[in-house]
């Protein structure tokens, strides 16, 4: 496994009364046993197309080709999409830099745009100020249904009908959707049109859970990641699950029930702290993950995003003297030795000797160490995750974990891990409102 969990400093024994006891503990991982059967069912009667994804490589050529296409000659590529849609190909993305404060200006072309959310203001912005004629769109929507994606693509076809480019669309538009079915409507596919080649995005599998399929892998691809790579990953998440471990031994079973048996205990937020800027939309993307597969029913914990070192002089301060309401993760890599270095002679004039041959990779270490560790000795539930190499490997096992780990906890909390009935409740209001009904 690329990625080590140890989740000591959560336990009663270490870190006294708001840890998790050995009795309760121990519960939850009774009670995960039928999850990770479940799953075992599932995968050997492909009843849960997400599980097979790992070990699936019959799509990549597709995938790889239409990168390329996309590629070929861009100064930019604008993916439309919302939530888990986008959200995945973000996280793989950062690995590459997007979205990396200070590096994404100096990244070579062709730049990405992930415009995953609906703002009148940045997207016309946007639209105005792009190259039309060397600039490729991607829309993706499962249902092919989503008003937002609608909107932003119909959006980018006005646009280049009007710079006089509509006879180059099949060149510079992109789909994404499920496969168009008799009798059921597909509004991006017809938006598009019968020029616009669309990749068929696998009915079985939801948005939020869509990273490891083209929707997440096609964004890594044009950026030239190993997507091959991203899947073994998380083959290696899942293979405890297959194996039919006990679920003590099923990192993601034993993640599932620390949060489930803590939650019954008071602590109903689970902070994700991630020490690396490209693990911030990783963060982005567990917080959807957790908050709308487990929400339901008056169920579920909160989930939030955090970055270090940068929230230590934010949020940091709250975590350790606030609310004793909440179950940390601290992620971590292997950073020792890395970046610029501070040179002995400027440490000594800045007053800290101490710092004198010491890297940025050093001090951001030893900041994700302290921090779990003062955590814990102030009593605060903790779950360390610690990666050797940030790659395409370890954040594949990383996406598979947290997928598995809701899936299980929705398991103990006795909800469905794949719908969504809050937010579909909203999209019918909107439309509604937009009809003139409301």
């Amino acid at each position: 496994m690329p990625f080590k969990q140890n989740i000591d400093s959560a336990r009663s024994e270490i870190i006294g009364k708001h840890g998790i006891g050995q009795a309760a503990l121990q519960g939850a991982l009774r009670d995960s046993a039928g999850a990770l059967e479940r799953l075992r069912k599932a995968h050997a009667d492909n009843a849960l197309p997400l599980l097979r994804l790992p070990a699936k490589t019959a799509d990549l050529d597709e995938i790889t080709h239409a990168a390329a296409r996309l590629r070929a000659d861009a100064s930019d590529i604008v993916l439309l999409g919302t939530g888990g849609s986008s959200l995945g190909g973000q996280t793989l993305a950062q690995l590459a830099g997007i979205a990396v404060r200070g590096v994404e200006a100096f990244l070579p072309p062709p730049r990405l745009h992930f415009m995953d959310n609906l703002d009148a203001a940045t997207y016309g912005a946007l639209l105005q100020k792009l190259p039309l004629a060397t600039t490729r769109f991607v829309a993706i929507s499962k249902s092919g249904g989503t008003g937002e994606t609608l909107m932003q693509t119909a959006a980018a076809i006005s646009a280049v009908r009007q710079a006089g480019l509509e006879a180059r669309i099949g060149e510079l538009f992109l789909g994404v959707s499920e496969p168009a079915k008799a009798g059921k409507a597909n509004g991006l596919r017809e938006l598009l049109g019968a020029s616009v080649a669309v990749l068929e995005h696998d009915p079985g599998i939801g948005g939020r859970y869509s990273v490891l399929s083209n929707v997440g892998l096609l964004p890594a691809a044009i950026l030239g990641l190993d997507i091959a790579a991203i899947r073994k990953g998380a083959a290696m998440a899942l293979a405890p699950v297959l194996a039919g471990n006990a679920p003590a031994e099923v990192p993601s079973a034993l993640g599932a029930a620390l949060n489930i048996a803590l939650g019954a205990q008071g602590k109903t937020v689970s902070v994700l702290m991630a020490y690396a800027d490209r693990l911030e939309r990783f963060s982005r993307l567990y917080v959807q993950l957790w908050a709308e597969s487990l929400g339901k029913d008056c169920k579920g914990t909160t989930p939030i995003g955090a970055l270090g070192p940068v929230d230590q002089h934010s949020q940091l301060q709250l975590f350790i003297a606030g609310p004793r309401d909440k179950l940390f993760t601290v992620i971590t890599a292997d950073t020792a030795g890395s970046g610029p270095r501070f040179e002995s002679e400027l440490a000594k004039r800045a007053g800290e000797p101490d710092l004198g041959g010491k890297t940025i990779g050093d001090l951001v270490a030893a900041q994700g160490r302290a921090t779990a560790e003062t955590l814990a000795r102030n009593g605060c539930p903790v779950r360390s995750m610690h990666l050797e190499k940030l790659d395409e490997t370890s954040l594949g096992a990383l996406l598979m974990h947290f997928m598995l780990e809701t899936i299980i906890a929705a398991h103990l909390i006795g909800v469905d891990a794949f719908d969504q009935p809050a937010v579909e409740e909203g999209k019918v209001l909107a439309k509604q409102y937009l009809a003139g009904k409301g």
